[in-house]
């Protein structure tokens, strides 16, 4: 009897591809285990093998967090194999995983991102197409590379779109004139977010000024974010873009960070948490009630730091 991997892969439509690769691997991770424990088909399995695999994991060295989703992944693949009449009972519907620590994400104040926005504003417009190199010629490249850099950061924290929506947009996503932008999220969930005037200023005089001197013949049309090499900018690329651009002590972020930070600066704005949900495109309010629990963090340092009876 197979265990039909490809077929489950296959099912997980709605997923980002983030999900299916992480979900593929972490499958066929457990069937090779499995198959080298005895279980020669899905029939074999029960409880007890599942539980011996998170133990087998967790001999490993493998953190909560990574053993967590690689047991998510292998309770939808046994979920899949029920459905499919592979397997009269679900062993996996009882499986627990460990959870990972509950920790807050480290988020920027919005000073602080402000700060980084306006240095890396500084090198794009501080860039001087004519500035001539040591061996006298032309330097367009650093020109386009600073004009990207500074509208993928002024996107990631204008619009609070994931790293991946960001490098995946197109240039039809993007609505400068109405100042709106369309992504396709997770769950192949389309949402439109609201556009600000920098982050409309930085992605005009990019697409404008900087993309033609990256495009090549291999650049896809559609694509607004181009590497050095004119192919479309990927998630390791605006990473390395956030490290060229740390925050006023040093520190640098990750591209996620700065989606964290648009959602926490907008409820101590005073947005509600149903449009900070909507506009961040998360399927349950609680994963966006996590940033609540960051405001009330700062409101307490500030009152710990400012107030005598504190």
């Amino acid at each position: 009897m197979s265990w039909d991997v490809d077929g489950f892969v296959t099912s997980l439509t709605a997923a980002s591809p983030h999900t299916v690769e992480a979900y593929t691997r972490d499958v066929e991770q457990f069937v090779a285990w499995a198959d080298r424990g005895g279980c020669a088909t899905p029939r074999d399995l029960d409880h007890a093998t599942l539980r011996r695999y998170l133990g087998y994991l967790t001999t490993r060295g493998f953190a909560r967090p990574t053993i967590s989703r690689k047991a998510a992944a292998v309770r939808a693949f046994l979920r899949y194999l029920t459905r499919h009449g592979v397997l009269a009972t679900d062993p996996g519907r009882t499986l627990r995983s460990p959870k990972g620590a509950s920790r807050l994400p480290r988020v920027p104040r919005s000073r602080e991102a402000a700060a980084m926005l306006d240095a890396a504003a500084a090198v794009a417009n501080g860039v001087d197409l004519t500035r001539e190199l040591a061996d006298g010629a032309l330097d367009p490249v650093g020109h386009a590379v600073a004009l990207r850099d500074l509208a993928v950061l002024e996107v990631l924290y204008g619009t609070g779109v994931r790293v991946s929506e960001c490098v995946g947009l197109d240039h039809h996503d993007i609505d400068i004139e109405r100042r709106m932008v369309t992504v396709l999220g997770k769950g192949s969930k389309i949402r439109r977010i609201p556009l600000g005037d920098p982050a409309a200023t930085a992605l005009a005089a990019w697409t404008s000024q900087g993309r033609p001197l990256l495009a090549n013949r291999q650049t896809p049309v559609s694509a607004v974010f181009l590497n050095r090499l004119g192919r479309r900018l990927g998630p390791r690329d605006a990473r390395r873009i956030l490290e060229r651009h740390p925050l006023p002590d040093g520190r640098t972020l990750h591209p996620h960070a700065l989606r964290h930070a648009y959602a926490t600066h907008l409820l101590e704005g005073g947005a509600d948490l149903r449009t900070v949900q909507e506009l961040l495109g998360h399927a349950d309010l609680a994963t966006t009630q996590i940033y609540t629990h960051l405001t009330r963090e700062r409101l307490r340092a500030v009152y710990e730091s400012t107030h005598p009876r504190a």
